[in-house]
């Protein structure tokens, strides 16, 4: 039976919200999956349940065999009806409760109250400028949205509801070290795959 533990989250992303979460785990941050039913199947195999429908967040799941050219990520959920914000994660490696990995390929971070989508990578331990140029904010409060990440040679390129939002060029040199998707905030997440 896995203990309730509460993870203070301060220094993980400086657009995240500083709050207390409360996950079950065995280790940090290690969102456990319900089983709901026997017809969806997690793309993100861990040591998690893999059957869900319900995927809490927080959350983080391993993404098998890493980025490459012609992988993509997608992300389906419902914006909450009071937003502040949400952001989405590639990651490499896991992190801690208060530290993310030494290698965050991309940070994602959608604030409702200023209407942007910020982004920024962290290599070596170090965060780089963040980019916030978007053509529009395709968010709204209570509606559901889709996000898909497509990894190519030397970018990611992330649309929102099958329109292109931005791209960003690859900051960590090994794609196939970014194995997490790491998910927290505002949102409820419906389906990934």
């Amino acid at each position: 039976m896995a203990e309730t533990v509460t993870v203070r989250r301060k220094k993980w992303a400086e657009c995240a919200p500083s709050k207390t979460v409360k996950t079950e785990a065995a280790g940090c941050c290690n969102t456990r999956l319900k089983t709901v039913d026997n017809k969806h199947r997690s793309p993100f195999p861990d040591d998690q349940a893999s059957e869900t429908t319900a995927l809490a967040v927080p959350f983080r799941g391993h993404i098998h065999g890493g980025m490459r050219p012609g992988k993509r990520v997608m992300v389906m959920g419902i914006v909450d009806s009071r937003p502040d914000r949400f952001y989405v994660g590639l990651t490499c490696g896991r992190g801690t409760s208060t530290e993310p990995p030494t290698d965050v390929a991309l940070e994602l971070c959608v604030s409702f109250k200023d209407r942007q989508v910020l982004r920024r990578a962290r290599v070596s331990g170090t965060w780089g400028n963040k980019e916030r140029d978007i053509p529009f904010f395709p968010f709204i409060r209570d509606q559901p949205f889709r996000i898909e990440i497509q990894c190519q040679q030397s970018r990611l390129r992330v649309f929102v509801d099958g329109e292109q939002l931005f791209h960003f060029d690859h900051r960590v040199p090994l794609l196939k070290d970014i194995d997490t998707l790491w998910i927290n905030g505002s949102m409820r997440i419906t389906k990934l795959g």
